[in-house]
């Protein structure tokens, strides 16, 4: 077990390359389950959750092949092999097994996802979309059994906006009979990505990036290529730390529209953004003002931003409010935060903060992906060193952290936790 340390106060400046969507990745890894052919994935993040995938991907009967950014899925000998427990239980985007496995075996048992712990995040409007599609779903020890003698197309209506469910509801589609259409569904980048992948296998899918999809299901689907587009949540990550602590900063590979929500936040902040082709360049103030931020659906402010945005926010004198609408136990971050001197306090859904105080180095923990994020942020920025642990959930969103911040100029690092301090945690 490790931990993550921060020597802050180093302003930053430099180059950073933005890797491929994780949120994009575990979609469409298991999306090539439903192929006959090899499928070649370029552009893949270096995050724990995509090797997690391929290997759950050898355990039903795959072949891949991992190098560097590209990974090659065989799925020719591949069978519908229960996951009721093991690999499956480390990423909640393991739920996607159902969907893919479902529209190509019409049965699969997967174990109830893990990953962060957001509070709950039911699957019920995944299951909706299989029922309705004619499969039978039942929850039996804590696995999701499903079955079907043939999935037949049908019309869909998500009770609420879900990317998971949207994207698993294409998945269980794209290979059943006659047509399915998908109304109040999710928008995001990310369900583009993977119904482009689709539609080069030779799927029929019309309206991704819509709140309506129509899908024309198939008799198969070949192997194809493909590159995911870049990771917008760690673009906006090192967006808000160049915010934050950045004399100049480019962040490569990004698509601006995708994160124009919080790049309107900033420049709200007082924060300088240009934007080029692919890139972004910010530059940081020591003179930022408060706002008030409510997470939505895309293209809203993104809930996966929320957390380190409520880092930068100690920094701006004054007071700010920021709501999070999509998941309400998304504040675990907070007292992590008050550690290290921060004035904030949670009313329901929404963090009040008072910012203008310097925070200060201290030992903290990350509860999930995003805290950590906001950890790291808040690192950079205090007065001494900060030790984080829980670096495993970090490691899950975001593929070579320490040596992108170390090419700005910060100083990080990690060392392994022993002795006293490592059965403190195990207890804990």
């Amino acid at each position: 077990m490790e931990k993550l340390l921060i020597e802050g106060g180093h302003p930053l400046e430099g180059k950073v390359q933005i890797s491929g969507a994780k949120n994009s990745a575990v979609a469409l890894i298991p999306a090539a389950i439903l192929a006959d052919s090899p499928v070649t994935i370029d552009n893949l993040p270096n995050i724990s959750d995509v090797e997690t995938l391929a290997e759950l991907l050898e355990e039903i009967g795959g072949k891949t092949e991992l190098d560097r950014d590209t990974l090659v899925i065989h799925p020719e000998n591949m069978f519908a092999m229960p996951l009721p427990n093991g690999r499956v239980k480390k990423l909640r985007a393991s739920y996607y097994m159902m969907g893919a496995m479902l529209g190509k075996f019409k049965k699969a048992v997967i174990g109830l996802p893990g990953g962060c712990n957001l509070g709950p995040r039911p699957i019920d409007q995944h299951i909706k979309g299989f029922e309705a599609l004619g499969a039978k779903v039942t929850n039996e020890h804590g696995a999701i059994y499903l079955q079907a003698d043939e999935l037949i197309g049908s019309r869909i209506y998500l009770d609420v906006v879900s990317v998971g469910a949207t994207i698993n509801i294409m998945l269980a589609a794209v290979l059943a009979k006659g047509k399915t259409t998908i109304e109040n569904a999710a928008k995001e980048p990310e369900i583009i990505d993977v119904a482009t992948l689709l539609s080069s296998m030779g799927a029929n899918i019309k309206g991704a990036g819509t709140n309506v999809i129509r899908i024309n299901g198939v008799e198969s689907l070949h192997g194809c290529r493909h590159s995911i587009i870049p990771d917008r949540i760690e673009a906006g990550t090192f967006m808000i730390l160049a915010a934050a602590m950045g004399k100049s900063i480019t962040v490569d590979n990004v698509i601006s529209d995708h994160v124009e929500s919080l790049s309107a936040k900033l420049r709200e902040m007082g924060v300088m953004i240009e934007e080029k082709d692919d890139q972004i360049f910010i530059s940081g103030s020591n003179n930022l003002k408060p706002v008030d931020v409510k997470t939505l659906v895309y293209p809203g402010f993104p809930t996966d931003l929320q957390q380190p945005f409520t880092s930068l926010l100690t920094k701006a004198e004054g007071s700010s409010i920021i709501t999070d609408t999509i998941y309400n136990a998304r504040f675990k971050h907070i007292d992590e935060l008050r550690r290290m001197g921060a004035n904030i306090k949670v009313e329901g859904r929404s963090a009040l903060i008072n910012g203008g105080s310097t925070l200060q180095g201290a030992k903290v923990r990350a509860s999930d992906l995003r805290a950590g994020a906001a950890l790291v942020v808040a690192g950079l920025m205090g007065n001494g060193v900060t030790e984080i642990t829980g670096v495993e959930h970090i490691d899950r969103g975001y593929g070579g952290l320490e040596e992108k911040l170390k090419s700005l100029g910060a100083k990080v690092w990690r060392e392994n936790i022993t002795g006293k301090e490592l059965e403190e945690i195990q207890n804990s």
